[in-house]
């Protein structure tokens, strides 16, 4: 029986603007003392949460926004919209927080990304999925581009200069992004429903892979794949495999020697604390090894499992 679920992949993507910050350019950080590209876990999650693979997989189990930013469970607005009716009808009712909100349901989303109700805590729910900003593995520079719009109703004569003028930033980069299930967490989140938890950790598994963040996608179509995805199923504490990446990446296959550094890594891992997982399964596109099926599969079970 394992407890953790943990995800690390490495995708590379072409020059682009995926997470911006409050000035408009790629989001960074400073790893290892040099400057490194992020994409952020919030920008990663909503992508999933919000993909057309968790709609297809995860159908009727997921949650609504409402108005004030809540998440609500199917069996939530289902409550809420029978009281309301009953309302409508002419009953005298009270409607009450213990009679809408619930302590687990089946919304898959909810029950792995939380949710947080300031109002009404006891009906909080906790994460079962933690992940974690992805970085590039290597130094890279954000650059700019400068660009610039006409104005098609003006004649050369009128004016021969360009009606806007402006700047953005870029960066190309092969990013690590680690995820970690706790599926005992997920399984009581959503009320012992086994299958569910494990449809739901095939569907996150499915969408880290495939699915890109949106940012800027009209001027870059940065959409992109895991070239490389290692799952493991273990009770042991979980870790990230992160300090592969401490010293910065520079070999000229900057895809082969991320992958190269973070295997050597986790075997230096298990060597110093013994095996971190009961169970692995790897694709390797580059090396022609596994496939995004086999990956899928082994969530769903390790989920299945739990």
């Amino acid at each position: 029986m394992s407890h953790f679920l943990q995800l690390h992949l490495l995708t590379f993507y072409p020059p682009s603007n995926l997470n911006r910050d409050d000035t408009g350019r790629p989001k960074t950080a400073t790893v290892g003392g040099v400057p490194r590209l992020r994409i952020s876990s919030q920008a990663l999650k909503r992508a999933w949460r919000s993909s057309a693979i968790f709609a297809e997989r995860l159908r009727e189990h997921r949650g609504q926004r409402t108005e004030q930013l809540a998440f609500i469970a199917p069996e939530e607005r289902a409550a809420a919209l029978a009281l309301s009716d009953r309302i409508a009808a002419g009953e005298k009712i009270e409607p009450t927080v213990e009679q809408l909100l619930r302590h687990a349901d089946t919304a898959a989303d909810i029950a792995m990304f939380g949710r947080m109700l300031a109002d009404n805590p006891q009906f909080n729910r906790e994460a079962a999925v933690q992940v974690a900003h992805a970085i590039t593995t290597h130094r890279v520079t954000v650059e700019d581009d400068y660009y610039t719009a006409i104005d098609d109703l003006k004649t050369p004569e009128e004016d021969a200069g360009a009606g806007f003028v402006g700047e953005f930033g870029f960066g190309s980069g092969i990013f690590y992004l680690y995820a970690c299930i706790d599926t005992g967490l997920l399984l009581r989140n959503l009320d012992g429903h086994r299958a569910l938890a494990a449809d739901a950790c095939a569907a996150l598994a499915e969408a880290a892979a495939t699915v890109s963040p949106k940012g800027k996608q009209p001027s870059f179509a940065a959409r992109a794949r895991a070239h490389y995805i290692l799952a493991e199923a273990s009770n042991v504490q979980p870790r990230t495999l992160a300090g592969a990446f401490v010293k910065p990446v520079q070999d000229g296959d900057l895809a082969a020697a991320s992958v190269i550094q973070l295997e050597a890594w986790r075997d230096k891992l298990d060597r110093a604390y013994g095996p971190a997982a009961e169970a692995t399964a790897a694709m390797d596109v580059s090396a022609e090894r596994g496939t995004l099926a086999e990956i899928v599969a082994f969530c769903r079970d390790a989920a299945g499992h739990a």
